[in-house]
């Protein structure tokens, strides 16, 4: 899909959701690339953090250009200051901080990626097909649940199973981003 929209585009759509939607795709692919090659230990690496943090935030930002043209010049702004956020407290402040400046940023790109499907297709504006996006940004948020908790010491479920879990939960979460975005 990345790719796709690389050389042709979307028609119809403003340049940057075609760039946020590409960036988050993109870098959905290149993660995937890596936790193939390097296993889930890559998971600990500080860069990779910071960069999936384009997933999230390039994907609600593309929903918002798109949909709620009226608030993409405070959204992107948000986006700018969260990813500057996450990059400062990864490489400057104590874990805890980062942590949290990690959950907030992504808790609240994860919300517009669930909630905003939800909203748009209540109110008649995209077909059901459209509630793939939030079915695919609960599912990613899931993962992300279960990692936060790894990480944190208190997992919900065997590390092992938890490991097992996040490849099935990664495509099927850009299988629903991928339904709700194609037939929409």
């Amino acid at each position: 899909m990345a790719a796709y929209e690389i050389v042709v585009g979307i028609e119809g759509l403003n340049s940057i959701s075609v760039w946020a939607y590409t960036a988050a795709f993109g870098v959905l692919i290149v993660a995937s690339l890596l936790l193939i090659i390097y296993g889930f230990d890559i998971l600990e690496s500080q860069l990779v953090v910071i960069i999936a943090a384009i997933i999230p935030l390039g994907f609600s930002l593309a929903l918002i250009t798109e949909y709620l043209p009226q608030f993409s010049s405070a959204y992107l702004v948000f986006v700018v200051i969260g990813f500057l956020a996450i990059i400062g407290t990864r490489t400057f402040a104590s874990p805890r901080a980062a942590t949290i400046v990690l959950s907030i940023v992504h808790g609240i790109s994860g919300l517009v990626i669930f909630i905003l499907p939800i909203a748009l297709t209540l109110a008649g504006t995209t077909p059901l097909s459209f509630l793939f996006i939030s079915l695919g940004g609960a599912l990613i948020g899931i993962g992300g649940i279960m990692l936060a908790f790894l990480k944190s010491g208190k997992p919900l479920l065997p590390p092992e199973k938890i490991f097992k879990l996040l490849p099935w939960l990664l495509l099927l979460m850009t299988t629903s981003f991928a339904l709700g975005l194609g037939l929409a």
